[in-house]
C-alpha cells in the first residue's frame, strides 16, 4: 500500500470517527491505486482529490479533535519582546535576549528556569539588537551574532552561562540581519544571507570557526536572500529555501532552493519549491525529509499561506503536502519544533498552535489560545519534551511579554 493509502487509514484509526461516504472512500482508493501504478505517491492526477479529502477531514474535526497536549500560560517574561532569540542551554535553562518592543531595540536579557517556570533578569547584552541569531556552542557558551538596532550589525558577543555575562566576540565579515545561523556537525556555524549595510540584500555566506574564534568567508549563494530558512540535513549538508530580495513593488519572492555542501563549502541549486514563499518555516523530520510550512507571497500579510510541502533529499524534489495547515501563518521562522514522538509542534505566526502528525501527514489543532497572533516569536524544546513559546507581536504591532508551555497530557 502507498504512503497516502497508509496515511488515510491511520488517520481514520487515529480519530476513531467516520465522516465520509463509501463513494468518497472509493474515489480516494482509486487515486491511491493509480498513484501506486506510477510508483509515485504524489502524482498530479491524484493530488487534487487527496488534498480535498485531507482538507475536508481536517475541517470536519479541527474543532473536536485536539492534539495530545495543550498550551498553558506561565509567568510573563521580564520584558516585552519580538524578533528575539531563545536558546536552550546545557543546564536546561533558556537564554532569552534582544528583540524589539515598539520602536525600542532591546539589549535586555533573561533566563527561563523550567523548575520554577519563571524568568530571571540577567546582565544586558553589550549591544542592543533584534533579528539577530543565537547559537549554542559545544563549550556551553552562546554566540549572539548580527541583527539591527538602527544600524546593521557585524558585531557578535558570547554569553557565558556560568558568569551570566556577555563579552565581545569576533566581528563577522558582513553586517547582517534576518540571516540564518546553522550549527554544523563539525561544530562550526554557517551564516547565510540577510540584509546588510544600506539595506543591501546579501547572497554572501560565512562560517564561524569555533576553534579559531573567527569568521571565514565561503562562496556565495546563487541569489541574495532574506526571510529564508536553513535546515541541517542528515548528511551534514544544509538546505536553504525561499526568502526574498528587495522591497515593496520590487520585491522578489523565491521558490528556488540551494544546498550547502559541507565538504566543498559551496552552494548548488536544487529542486524548486512548489510555490514561492518567504517568512516561512522549515523543520527536519524523523525520516530525514524536510517539512516546509506556511509563509506568504509578495502581498505579505494579505497573502499568508496555509500550504505545506516536503523536501525529499533522495530525489532533491519538493512535493506539495496533501493536507494544509489549520491556521495560515507567516513570520514564524524557528517556531516549529520536532517533538520526541516525531510529531512537529508549530507555534508561531498565529494565535493558535497545531501539531503536524508525522504518521498521517495531517495537522491537528492544539488546545489553548494565545490571545494574539505571535509574529516573530520563539519556540524552544525543553529537556523534558515540553515547548516554551515566548513573545512576538500582534496585528496591532504591539510586542508582548507572555510565555506559554506546550505540555503533553498526563504531565
Amino acid at each position: 500500500m502507498t504512503i497516502i493509502g497508509q496515511n488515510i487509514i491511520e488517520y481514520l484509526r487515529y480519530t476513531k470517527q467516520i465522516y465520509f461516504s463509501v463513494a468518497i472512500a472509493l474515489t480516494v482508493i482509486s487515486c491511491v491505486n493509480k498513484a501506486a501504478k506510477t510508483g509515485n505517491d504524489y502524482t498530479d492526477s491524484s493530488l487534487s482529490v487527496i488534498k480535498a479529502f485531507s482538507d475536508t477531514l481536517q475541517n470536519s474535526v479541527k474543532d473536536t479533535i485536539r492534539a495530545d497536549g495543550e498550551l498553558i500560560m506561565i509567568a510573563n517574561m521580564q520584558s516585552q519582546r519580538a524578533a528575539h532569540t531563545a536558546v536552550l542551554l546545557k543546564d536546561g535553562d533558556v537564554l532569552v535576549c534582544g528583540g524589539f518592543a515598539g520602536t525600542n531595540i532591546l539589549s535586555s536579557a533573561e533566563v527561563y528556569n523550567p523548575t520554577s517556570k519563571a524568568f530571571i533578569k540577567i546582565n544586558n547584552l553589550n549591544t542592543s539588537r533584534s533579528d539577530h541569531s543565537a547559537t549554542l556552542l559545544s563549550n556551553g557558551k552562546v554566540l549572539i551574532a548580527g541583527g539591527y538596532n538602527g544600524n546593521y550589525l557585524s558585531s557578535t558577543e558570547l554569553y557565558d552561562p556560568i558568569l551570566k555575562t556577555f563579552s565581545a566576540g569576533p566581528t563577522m565579515n558582513a553586517a547582517r540581519s534576518g540571516h540564518t545561523a546553522t550549527l554544523l556537525n563539525n561544530g562550526k556555524i554557517l551564516f547565510t544571507g540577510g540584509v546588510g549595510t544600506s539595506w543591501t540584500f546579501l547572497s554572501s555566506a560565512e562560517i564561524y570557526d569555533t576553534k579559531e574564534n573567527k569568521f571565514i568567508p565561503v562562496n556565495s549563494m546563487a541569489v541574495a536572500r532574506e526571510s529564508h530558512t536553513a535546515t541541517l540535513l542528515n548528511n551534514g549538508n544544509v538546505l536553504i529555501t525561499g526568502g526574498h530580495r528587495d522591497r515593496r513593488e520590487n520585491v522578489k519572492i523565491y521558490s528556488s532552493c540551494e544546498i550547502f555542501d559541507i565538504k566543498t563549502n559551496q552552494f548548488s541549486l536544487t529542486g524548486n519549491m512548489q510555490i514561492a514563499r518567504h517568512k516561512h518555516d522549515a523543520v527536519l523530520l524523523a525520516d530525514g525529509k524536510v517539512l516546509i510550512i506556511g509563509g506568504s507571497d509578495q502581498r505579505d500579510s494579505r497573502g499568508v499561506y496555509s500550504s505545506a510541502e516536503i523536501f525529499n533529499l533522495n530525489t532533491s524534489q519538493f512535493n506539495s503536502l496533501t493536507a494544509s495547515l489549520i491556521y495560515p501563518r507567516y513570520k514564524h521562522k524557528a517556531t516549529s519544533v520536532l517533538l520526541p514522538d516525531n510529531n512537529v509542534f508549530i507555534g508561531g505566526g498565529s494565535d493558535q498552535a497545531e501539531i503536524y502528525h508525522f504518521n498521517t501527514g495531517i495537522f491537528i489543532s492544539v488546545k489553548g489560545n494565545m490571545g494574539a497572533v505571535r509574529l516573530f516569536s520563539c519556540a524552544t524544546l525543553l529537556k523534558d519534551g515540553t515547548v516554551l513559546s515566548t513573545g512576538g507581536y500582534g496585528e496591532d504591532n504591539k510586542s508582548n511579554n507572555e510565555a506559554w508551555l506546550f505540555v503533553k497530557q498526563g504531565r
